[in-house]
């Protein structure tokens, strides 16, 4: 398969990064693997997670798109647990994840 041109890399890396999401809160719901529906789409997401993720990769550099595909992970994973589970959102942990995020950012500006 030919290499995807640069914004199709982009998209599908984001796609790969919300999969992450997916599959990271799936390993929470899944209950350690004892709820096999959950499970199962847990599974899904992190083979769909890495798919796109190997594609991107082919384009773009490989430390840029892995440092993306973990910030975008970590970010989604955060604020869902925040929304989701009650997870704390001080101030100290939005800043956190506002530090991230502006990393994401500048991996894809800095020649990415």
């Amino acid at each position: 398969m030919p290499d995807v041109s640069k914004p199709l890399a982009w998209l599908l890396l984001v796609a790969a990064g919300l999969s992450e999401v997916g599959w990271a809160m799936g390993l929470k719901y899944s209950a350690g693997f004892t709820r096999p529906l959950t499970t199962a789409l847990t599974i899904i997401a992190i083979i769909i997670s890495m798919a796109l993720l190997g594609l991107a990769a082919r384009t773009l550099p490989i430390g840029t798109a892995y440092a993306v595909w973990t910030g975008i992970g970590a970010v989604g994973t955060v604020i869902l647990g925040m929304l989701l589970l009650g997870d704390s959102a001080n101030l100290a942990r939005l800043a956190c994840v506002a530090l991230i995020i502006i990393g994401i950012v500048g991996l894809k500006f800095a020649g990415g």
